[in-house]
């Protein structure tokens, strides 16, 4: 049967228990934060791919890697090595996407994610996002990158529980602004459903994929909801190798956008 054009499906490839987990929403934000993330654990903690997301609002693309065609939007799940004492870790769970969902999808998208989340009793949902802070003059010259140490995380919670556990006591409370796309969606339904949201709100360039931000947030959410924690040691490195790799991507679509902007059919990646 058709899907509606605002349809959203989740589509299991591999069924694993998630009971528990944490869920990292991956779908591209200012700086590219949240697909740097969601892409670093992927790759760190060698998680596999559980399923797909489907809407006919989504591109009509196949990212190919390695010879492999991928979907535009993909589950994966995986856990951080046990500890010495041979205690179990964290499951997590990613959604990540290369990909702007169009705007009349984001409300459909983020609550048929949080359908699925509370249905694999999973534990709670974290939104990385980047936050755009108006720099200081310069005198003219260009502003500098801030170092790692320079770049702050703000944090929102969707319930007062977590934001006593979470936010309070570990990050400066985000407490006026707005937050728009997914993560905006995704907290306002948390509120709702009483259900914990955490966006984690990093100082970032919005111009370019920013993996100072990135990495900071993974720095976060190694500090204070994994168990058992990441190695810290590559994580900037293999921030930076995932930004090189999302700018080529990113590229790729402009440079495809430009040579179909007389197809109807055509639907660019980036603006």
């Amino acid at each position: 049967m058709p899907m509606a054009p605002d349809q959203v499906r989740i589509y299991e490839i591999k069924r694993v228990d998630v009971e528990g987990a944490i869920v990292i929403d991956g779908f591209p934000s200012v700086g590219l934060v949240s697909s740097i993330v969601a892409n670093y654990l992927i790759d760190t903690l060698d998680m596999e791919q559980i399923g797909i997301v489907e809407s006919p609002a989504f591109p009509t693309v196949s990212l190919v890697r390695n010879g492999n065609p991928q979907h535009p939007v993909r589950i994966y799940a995986g856990r951080p090595p046990a500890d010495r004492a041979g205690r179990g870790a964290d499951k997590i769970v990613a959604f990540v996407s290369e990909f702007h969902p169009a705007p009349t999808i984001i409300h459909p998208l983020a609550t048929t994610i949080l359908d699925w989340v509370q249905e694999q009793r999973c534990s709670l949902l974290v939104s990385p996002e980047g936050l755009v802070v108006e720099a200081a003059p310069t005198s003219g010259r260009p502003p500098r990158a801030p170092r790692l140490n320079d770049v702050k995380v703000y944090g929102v919670a969707s319930t007062r529980k977590a934001r006593d556990l979470y936010i309070e006591p570990n990050m400066i409370p985000f407490v006026e602004g707005v937050i728009t796309g997914i993560a905006g969606v995704l907290l306002n339904e948390g509120r709702r459903r009483g259900f914990d949201v955490l966006t984690f709100l990093a100082e970032a360039q919005s111009d370019y994929p920013d993996a100072r931000a990135a990495a900071k947030v993974i720095e976060t959410i190694n500090r204070i909801l994994l168990r058992t924690p990441l190695d810290p040691v590559p994580l900037y490195a293999e921030a930076e190798r995932i930004e090189q790799q999302l700018l080529s991507i990113q590229r790729h679509a402009a440079d495809r956008t430009r040579a179909e902007t007389a197809t109807p059919q055509s639907q660019p990646m980036y603006r």
